[in-house]
């Protein structure tokens, strides 16, 4: 059987990891960024419309507002608009989908790896702390580059007026950007990976210690009584 203090540091271990599945799974599915864009007839500068833009990963509904063309609400396909308007953008946010896919994938690998040896004898550590230290810190890597590429589509490429966009001869200026849940989620699912990674760190770096004692009076004893 393992010890307790073994069972505890894994088993503690896996349901971080399952709490930052549950917490990325439900960031993914809900609302990422609020939008407001003014726009202007074509060749004006009387930003005197509005439009306002909330958009998940994959779909975006816009609010249209007091502009030629843009009276109106519609939900938009998200790499649908974005593969028409601009593909660079849709391959960004193809790479945070494909990451954040990524990511729920090594935090499965790290669940299965620390329930195993949660229960598994002291003996047996099937990829043991390495394979959850693996697991784990690509999945917090993959979450924190999908953040990064996320606020280059967001305030570089302005993917925003990209949805917005309907094709109408009208000028669209961007008054502001909100983050929202779905983002922010990213960053405790990042901290709850590396948390795991801690806790069974510490449990490794315990047994290292207590072994290097237990050998201690065997290294310090006199040469002549080894000998015997």
């Amino acid at each position: 059987m393992p010890s307790t203090r073994k069972i505890l540091h894994f088993l503690s271990s896996a349901l971080l990891c399952a709490a930052g599945v549950g917490i990325l799974g439900y960031g993914i599915s809900t609302d990422w960024v609020q939008s407001t864009l003014a726009c202007a007839p074509a060749g004006t500068e009387e930003y005197n419309g509005s439009a306002i833009v909330q958009m998940t990963l994959f779909n975006s509904t816009a609010k249209k507002m007091q502009c030629p063309g843009f009276n109106s609400e519609e939900v938009v396909k998200v790499f649908d608009k974005l593969g028409q308007e601009d593909v660079g953008a849709a391959v960004l946010q193809g790479l945070v989908v494909g990451f954040l896919a990524l990511a729920l994938l090594g935090s499965a690998g790290s669940i299965l790896i620390t329930l195993f040896n949660t229960f598994s004898n002291p003996y047996e550590n099937y990829l043991g702390p390495v394979g959850l230290f693996v697991c784990s810190g690509l999945s917090a890597t993959l979450a924190f580059l999908a953040l990064v590429l996320y606020l280059i589509n967001v305030y570089w490429i302005k993917i925003a007026m990209k949805i917005a966009n309907d094709q109408a001869k009208v000028n669209l200026k961007e008054n502001g950007v909100q983050l929202l849940v779905g983002f922010y989620l990213l960053l405790p699912y990042i901290g709850l990976n590396l948390f795991a990674i801690l806790l069974v760190y510490l449990y490794v770096h315990a047994a290292y210690t207590r072994r290097r004692e237990q050998e201690k009076p065997t290294e310090d004893a006199p040469k002549d009584i080894m000998m015997f």
